[in-house]
């Protein structure tokens, strides 16, 4: 299927069939995709946490406000964190990341502050979101991102050192019955005119 196909059909799903579970293979494949996430000069200031069945789960939908539903019927839940602790990521780009990367940190990131670095750093994390919800799309397979969580609480259940929960994302198959996919519900976009102008 051409991915413009695929983004047509991509969707929030709010409605999952809890029987039907992804298989390993297809796991084991978004563990590395995702590994593979795009980030500025390949800084990777994250960690991901596959979640399946079992009191974890549970506890961590819970904690979701009105995404706990889409959890506990989902196949899996994905949590994307962020480094918090710069000192842990100028040591990770220190042994990992070429000399002029490293620079360019140094001049244009570090040199604004603590601050300005843990919010680059988040940023990143998002990036690793749209290249994961694309890979899922691609491969069939049904996604929520969420960032209507207790973040706090997340990092508690996940025992997170250094590390921020930003959001999760829910994976699964749809229920046939959710009303939100595209076949049921069309969906809705700002025009081309409205959003992309060509210079």
């Amino acid at each position: 299927m051409a991915f413009l196909e695929t983004a047509k059909q991509r969707y929030t799903t709010k409605k999952y069939n809890s029987v039907e579970i992804i298989s390993d293979d297809k796991i084991t494949e978004l563990k590395e995709i995702i590994r593979l996430s795009p980030s500025s000069i390949n800084s990777q200031p994250w960690k991901f946490f596959f979640v399946s069945s079992g009191e974890v789960k549970q506890r961590l939908a819970a904690a979701s406000y009105w995404n706990a539903q889409k959890i506990n019927e989902a196949s899996h839940l994905v949590v994307f964190s962020a480094l918090t602790d710069v000192e842990r990521f100028e040591t990770q780009i220190e042994n990992t990341l070429p000399e002029g990367s490293i620079n360019y940190y140094k001049q244009f990131l570090r040199s604004k502050g603590e601050l300005h670095v843990k919010s680059w750093m988040k940023q990143q994390v998002y990036l690793s979101l749209g290249f994961f919800l694309a890979a899922c799309a691609a491969n069939g397979i049904d996604a929520t991102p969420m960032e209507g969580i207790e973040n706090e609480v997340y990092d508690e259940i996940l025992d997170l050192e250094g590390y921020q929960t930003l959001f999760a994302v829910a994976i699964g198959y749809r229920d046939a019955d959710d009303t939100n996919q595209p076949s049921m519900t069309a969906k809705s976009r700002l025009s081309i005119e409205n959003i992309i102008e060509a210079l």
